[in-house]
Parts: structure tokens; C-alpha cells; sequence
């Protein structure tokens, strides 16, 4: 049986405390957990001990693990973990440093984004670590009418091109093809601007800062402006759940649902390793929001 503490109401974060650090995760056990995720958006596992390769099996009972599209990010032994590191692993660099410090969802400017996003944080700096979620569901009902009406039956355009990280390939290239090289790379998407969850029903805003342009059926300039106050407005201090982390923890969240913000560091001083895995869950990752669609008639999974 999961010990499991639901969050209060309005807030999001269930914690589940795991026994046996995790080598007891059964499927039954990921499901429940998944579901927790759906209606919560977040949920942080404790007391968990696991080994690389470990890891890895403990993700696949969740779902089908993501390979990330860069190969500099992966784990030299497990391309399944996405690896944000700050120092060396045997002597050779080790991932990416400083990742996602930003505002976004991951793989927001792919066709098929991320259901899930899974983090086991392997090294901590000295102090407190934390990532930072905004709750989407509530920043579209909490938006005024004028805004919400201009984004529901919009298709939003994300382009990530300017948040690609250098790579030892890079060298020598100057900065216009190296922009130029990850815009055929990554070329722009579109997605509905608020999209209906697959599990719960629920309507949800689909932007962010890091990743999204403007609404396709805006002139750009003017979108990127109405955008601009979109996110004013979504990311005020009120709205931002900041998740501290400690030994032993994993988090999982629902990238249709949250969009959130690492508080990393570069300082090599300060020793930082995260294992990232992306998860698929098998859904589809949104039913695309009617037109006219309400948001104050949600109903729980």
C-alpha cells in the first residue's frame, strides 16, 4: 500500500513515500501514482535508492522512457537519462550544464511533445534546491475574459531554435549558422493554444515563455505583445509552486499541465547532477479544446 499525502485544496504537489527506496514499485503502484499525477500535476516519491540502470526499469513501469534528440545530453550508459550536470564524470563532460532555467514544457516545439517529465537528483549543492511550477490549468480560468477568449480556438506557434545549447560541433561556426543550423533542426510548430486533457477534461493554457511565439492568426508583431502580457499575468509570484527537493526524492510531473523552471546553477563550485527521464504514458498528449469552451466546468479523473 502507498503512504500517499494529497496536497490541500487548489494547490498542486502529492507526496508518495516509497518503500524499500524504490525496488518495490509495482505497476499497479506506478498507475495509482500516475493518476495522483493527472489530478495533482505533480507528485514527489520519497525515500528512493536507485542505480542508474535502476532507474531506468523504474521509469519504464510509468511508461515508454524518451530518448532525447541530442546525444550530448544522454548518460554515457543509459541514453534513456537526459543528464544536467555542472562537473565531469570520469574525467569526460558529463550532459549539459544549467538546463531549463527558464520558463517552458518540455518538447513543447515537437509534434509529439512530452507526456511526463521524471527528475532523480543525484548530487545537491550546498543549500536548498528547488524547481518551480506554474499550475496552467488555473492561470487560464484565473485570465481576464478579453485574454482567454483570443487563445481558446487559437493554434499557438513554439520555436525553441534560441534555447539550443552549444555543442563541441559548434566550434568554429559562427553564431548565424549555428542559429540557422537549429532552425532547420527545430523548425517552428504549432500547437492549440489551450488544449483539453486527455484523463480529466479539464482545459488548460498551452505557452510558454521559453518556447512560444505568438497565436498563428495574429500578426506577429502584435502577438508577441498580447503574449507578453499573457505571461505577465500567468507568472506572477502568487501563481509559482516552488518544489524543494532533498535525498532521495524523485518528482513527476504532467507537461500538459504545469510549465516550470529549473533553479540550477552553472557555478562548478556548487556540484550539481540531475538523471532526467521523459516519459510517454501511452495518451494522446491533448484533445484539442473546443471552440467556445468553458473553464469553470472541470471535472476530476
Amino acid at each position: 500500500m502507498l503512504d500517499i499525502k494529497k496536497p490541500a485544496t487548489g494547490l498542486i504537489g502529492a507526496e508518495v513515500f516509497i518503500e524499500a527506496g524504490g525496488h518495490s514499485m509495482t505497476s499497479e503502484w506506478a498507475h495509482e501514482i500516475k493518476q495522483l499525477v493527472y489530478a495533482h500535476k505533480l507528485v514527489i516519491m520519497r525515500g528512493v535508492e536507485l542505480s542508474a540502470s535502476e532507474y531506468v526499469e523504474f521509469a519504464r513501469k510509468f511508461g515508454e522512457p524518451q530518448i532525447y534528440f541530442q546525444a550530448h545530453y544522454h548518460h554515457p550508459e543509459h541514453p534513456e537519462i537526459f543528464v544536467s550536470a555542472n562537473v565531469p564524470y570520469q574525467g569526460e563532460k558529463f550532459g549539459v550544464a544549467g538546463t531549463g532555467r527558464y520558463w517552458h514544457s518540455d518538447y513543447q516545439f515537437f509534434e509529439e511533445p512530452l507526456p511526463m517529465t521524471m527528475i532523480y537528483p543525484q548530487e545537491f549543492f550546498s543549500g536548498r534546491r528547488s524547481t518551480s511550477f506554474i499550475d496552467l490549468e488555473r492561470a487560464l480560468r484565473e485570465l481576464p475574459d478579453s485574454m482567454r477568449s483570443r487563445l481558446i480556438g487559437a493554434r499557438m506557434r513554439h520555436d525553441a531554435k534560441l534555447c539550443v545549447k552549444i555543442q563541441a560541433s559548434d566550434i568554429d561556426k559562427s553564431i548565424a549558422e549555428v542559429i540557422e543550423e537549429a532552425g532547420r533542426l527545430l523548425p517552428p510548430i504549432s500547437h492549440p493554444a489551450v488544449i483539453t486533457h486527455p484523463v480529466t477534461g479539464r482545459p488548460c493554457l498551452y505557452a510558454s515563455p521559453g518556447f512560444s511565439d505568438c497565436p498563428e492568426e495574429l500578426d506577429p508583431a502584435e502577438g508577441r505583445v498580447f503574449m507578453a502580457e499573457v505571461f505577465e499575468r500567468v507568472a506572477r509570484e502568487e501563481r509559482i509552486h516552488v518544489q524543494p527537493w532533498q535525498e532521495g526524492d524523485i518528482l513527476l510531473w504532467d507537461n500538459r499541465t504545469v510549465m516550470h523552471r529549473s533553479n540550477g546553477t552553472l557555478n562548478t563550485a556548487t556540484k550539481c547532477i540531475n538523471f532526467r527521464i521523459g516519459i510517454y504514458d501511452g495518451l494522446p498528449f491533448y484533445v484539442e479544446a473546443p471552440l467556445g469552451c468553458q473553464t469553470n466546468g472541470a471535472h476530476s479523473p
